[in-house]
């Protein structure tokens, strides 16, 4: 089989973003290839899966914890209440799936591209990303307490809820995005680009050192930032 197609789009120390001094993610752009069409009928809990194509897979109410997908494809899956727990995800893209409920703690998922994900409550709480895009979609809650982001980008996209309690972030960005509530209490943050995404509140002030935000962001903030500072303004 053909070796899957990767085009590097890391941004080193020279690839920060203009004029904040913070570091771009580091993504690898993955493109599997050389892929079996599969249903998804036969996948079961602990499988070790490798360069399968999955369309319209009805994947709702199973049990797929600690399933391994490498280099796969799924495309239009309904994943609500599946069970994911401890599930791993390598340079494998996601495309346009279908959750009202995702259940997918203490999953790990590198080198993973999410399109167009329509999401209600997505649990992913103390998972593992790295090197992971999320493109465009909608995302109603989304669980990242006491997760390890590392280069994630977040694009395009509209979260009614991003819980960040107690997550490790390092080079993480939401570009044009649009967030409900940000909730960052007792998160560890290091060059996470925060500009271009529009948020109606903030949870955990103190946890948002190490973010970049422009000057609007600030201004919104400010009031917010004042009461937790207890200062009067006059």
């Amino acid at each position: 089989m053909a070796a899957p197609r990767r085009s590097s789009s890391r941004a080193g120390r020279s690839g920060a973003a203009p004029g904040g001094g913070t570091d771009a993610p580091r993504i690898d752009h993955v493109d599997p290839t050389g892929l079996v069409d599969v249903t998804g009928d036969s996948l079961a809990p602990h499988d070790d899966r490798e360069r399968e194509r999955l369309v319209d897979a009805d994947l709702a109410d199973r049990d797929l914890e600690g399933v391994v997908l490498r280099e796969c494809v799924l495309e239009a899956p309904r994943l609500g209440r599946a069970r994911l727990r401890g599930a791993r995800l390598v340079e494998t893209v996601v495309a346009d799936s279908f959750a009202p409920e995702l259940a997918a703690g203490r999953s790990t998922w590198h080198d993973v591209r999410v399109e167009r994900p329509r999401w209600g409550s997505a649990e992913l709480f103390d998972a593992d990303w790295r090197s992971v895009r999320v493109v465009g979609g909608k995302i109603d809650y989304l669980n990242l307490r006491g997760a390890r982001l590392t280069d994630v980008v977040l694009e395009g996209c509209s979260v009614g809820e991003l819980d960040l309690g107690g997550a490790e972030a390092l080079r993480v960005a939401l570009v044009d995005c649009r967030v409900g509530t940000l909730d960052v209490t007792r998160a560890s943050l290091a060059h996470v680009d925060l500009r271009t995404t529009s948020f109606e509140r903030v949870d955990g002030l103190d946890g948002l050192r190490g973010a970049t935000v422009d000057a609007v962001q600030l201004q919104v903030l400010a009031p917010a930032l004042a009461a937790h500072l207890g200062l009067v303004v006059d």
